[in-house]
């Protein structure tokens, strides 16, 4: 499922200059899917392994040129599916592979919207569509958690990608210390459903970082689906 957010800086190009997207993969075999929470979880937390790998980070890595465009011009996440061959050719390309609970997401650096490596054009975007077995629990306290609004409709490919937005927005906006302390403790977070509407407007007007969709695939534009809750990100 494709989701993207404006631009990161004003007046940047537009879709004809050349816009970029980043690719995210979900392993989903038949016979074992993984939970929708560790989907979304797994999802938000390769991400943030992407934007904190020397290749992204270090001026000269291999990877920067193309992240900083990306975020230039609006950071479109397109997420698909793949299972047993298409796995493994996914996992041959450069590209970082998480692992949560049981989900394995493998995230790649940004591509132009009209260039995808032809084993990952291929690949589904519908079937992503997976479920909890049971409700997950309670985020453990101090948790940075991404909060996903509770009047939503969203596939679990969609809520993959609006979940790995929310994580880039909480990576922004945290001073140096509290990234590189997050980074290495694996960066531990929760992907919960708020439970109400009033918790939802509450978190939406606290001052933290709050994502709303293009409405590419799904909802509405300017549709707010993540607050990115981190203990260290000012509150307004």
């Amino acid at each position: 499922m494709s989701a993207s957010v404006p631009p990161a800086a004003p007046g940047a190009p537009s879709d004809e200059q050349g816009q970029y997207v980043l690719p995210v993969v979900v392993r989903m075999e038949r016979a074992a899917p993984p939970a929708r929470t560790d989907a979304l979880e797994t999802a938000a937390r390769a991400v943030l392994t992407l934007l904190s790998d020397s290749r992204t980070e270090d001026d000269d890595g291999e990877w920067h040129k193309r992240v900083r465009l990306w975020e230039e011009r609006g950071i479109r996440k397109v997420v698909r599916r793949a299972r047993g061959a298409e796995w493994r050719r996914a996992e041959a390309l450069p590209g970082i592979t998480v692992t949560g609970q049981a989900a394995e997401v493998r995230v790649f650096p940004p591509v132009p919207l009209d260039g995808w490596p032809r084993d990952l054009a291929r690949l589904q975007v519908s079937g992503t569509d997976v479920a909890d077995p049971e409700p997950p629990p309670a985020p453990a306290p101090g948790t940075p958690v991404l909060w996903i609004g509770p009047e939503l409709r969203m596939s679990a490919g969609k809520a993959m990608a609006q979940a790995g937005h929310g994580a880039q927005y909480a990576w922004w906006g945290l001073p140096a210390a509290a990234r590189t302390a997050w980074r290495d403790a694996g960066f531990p977070l929760a992907v919960r459903t708020a439970e109400s509407g009033v918790r939802w407007a509450r978190l939406t007007g606290s001052g933290l970082p709050v994502v709303r969709d293009a409405g590419f695939t799904e909802i509405a534009p300017g549709s707010c689906t993540v607050v990115a809750d981190h203990p260290d990100l000012p509150r307004g």
